[in-house]
């Protein structure tokens, strides 16, 4: 247990420091011979990266219409209903996220517009391996669905299961098929990556690539976003992270399970204990011992757990600064009044209010969105939301009445800045608006 009050502010950033990566230049430069690579030989080293990363041999890229449907026939009723709840909740609060364009008349003859239109093609990464996420499927489908882009496509990595093998985990299929996805590539990593920022012969290039991955994803989405040629991406995103903020009244059962529904991401994890209570801390830490013996990814969970803090504050007010210094990816609030404390919590991605809201019910099925900015990017950056599968831009259009209007102003202000094409532009109309008055 690590007492806030008696660290000195170098301390404290040590703290709150996240994982740091010690192979970062040999990730790197991995990540670039394998993008390099995808670039150069396209479908055939999409197969082969697939083959050594993977143990799948691939006849084609995208999955085949018989595969899919046998895997779709393995997923019983109970996980359907189970992503269709999933689906309706996020698609009705995504959808409360339409914007409207804006249409305003600044001066008489002035007009000026904001339209929204949606990016035509995206690309979908669904991390696969040992935890296949169908969830994510919904939060980066659904709202490219009621954005309206055009061409959706998605790629993971081939399930290497006895009993499907080669094709796609059906979980995975059934929430591509409601977000009516299908365009679907099983291949992964930063080959997946490559090949959506820059094309191969199967797969056209998007515009545009979102979704987590592990840390050769990451870094390959990094290194297409750097490239004029490349694709953007939806946010830098790192390991996960949860912060919980808990006093004396909190159960400690509830925020040791919240700990490590985080914890079992990856041994990179960082999770995060604040609390003005040292007896709840005690409690929780007992609660973690226990419940980790019932975890099938437990050896994960300790791993994730030895970059973690149990911070004691003198005060929740307290424990809110450290929370917002730290700035989480996940922040999960159990404290008596904790929808009080929202005013006052600046830095986080997400934030789950109150004992029944575990972390979990945003990354599943609340509705909002589990793709979220990490390492302390929520100071300055959103959760993903419906805003992000779109681009806004501008129309102006001004009559001869709003030139007269707006004219000499313009002409003043680039005549201010030296640019006399741009108040000549507007000298010119201005002396044709002259002579057809003087007519």
């Amino acid at each position: 247990m690590i007492v806030w009050q008696q660290l000195t502010e170098q301390e404290r950033a040590q703290v709150l420091q996240r994982p740091v990566m010690s192979n970062k230049q040999s990730l790197t430069d991995t990540v670039a011979d394998l993008i390099q690579r995808v670039r150069t030989e396209g479908d055939k080293a999409i197969k082969e990266l697939t083959a050594k990363f993977d143990g799948v041999e691939l006849d084609q890229i995208a999955i085949p219409n018989a595969l899919a449907e046998s895997s779709l026939a393995k997923l019983g009723d109970e996980e359907k209903a189970a992503i269709e709840l999933a689906y309706a909740n996020i698609k009705r609060f995504h959808q409360a996220q339409v914007s409207q364009d804006v249409t305003v008349e600044t001066t008489e003859g002035v007009t000026c517009q904001l339209i929204t239109r949606a990016i035509k093609a995206v690309g979908l990464y669904i991390p696969g391996g040992s935890a296949p996420l169908p969830s994510t499927v919904l939060m980066l489908g659904v709202p490219a669905q009621i954005a309206g882009c055009e061409r959706v496509v998605l790629c993971t990595p081939p399930d290497t299961s006895e009993n499907n093998f080669a094709s796609i985990t059906p979980e995975i299929l059934y929430a591509a098929k409601l977000c009516g996805i299908t365009e679907i590539y099983r291949t992964g990593g930063a080959q997946a990556i490559a090949a959506l920022a820059y094309g191969t012969e199967s797969i056209a290039k998007v515009d545009k690539i979102y979704g987590p991955g592990n840390s050769f994803v990451t870094e390959a989405k990094q290194q297409v976003n750097n490239d004029a040629q490349g694709a953007v991406i939806d946010m830098p995103a790192g390991p996960s992270e949860v912060l919980v903020i808990a006093d004396a009244n909190a159960n400690p059962a509830f925020v040791a399970a919240d700990l490590l529904s985080q914890a079992e991401h990856g041994p990179d994890s960082q999770v995060i204990l604040v609390s003005d209570s040292a007896d709840l801390i005690a409690l929780t830490q007992q609660a973690i011992e226990q419940q980790l013996s019932e975890l099938p990814r437990a050896d994960i969970a300790r791993k994730a757990l030895s970059n973690s803090s149990l911070i004691l504050t003198e005060s929740i007010a307290q424990a809110v600064e450290v929370s917002n210094l730290y700035a989480p990816e996940h922040l999960i609030v159990q404290t008596d009044n904790a929808q009080e404390l929202l005013p006052e919590l600046d830095n986080a991605a997400s934030i789950f209010v109150g004992a029944y809201t575990p972390e979990s019910a945003g990354d599943y099925a609340s509705g909002t969105n589990h793709v979220l900015p990490t390492y302390g990017y929520s100071k300055t950056l959103s959760s993903l939301n419906l805003a992000d599968f779109s681009r806004k831009f501008t129309v102006q259009t001004v009559t001869k009445q709003g030139m007269r209007n707006i004219g000499p102003a313009i002409m003043t202000l680039a005549a201010a800045e030296g640019l006399d094409a741009h108040r000549n532009a507007v000298k010119l109309r201005m002396e044709q608006l002259a002579q057809e008055g003087a007519e």
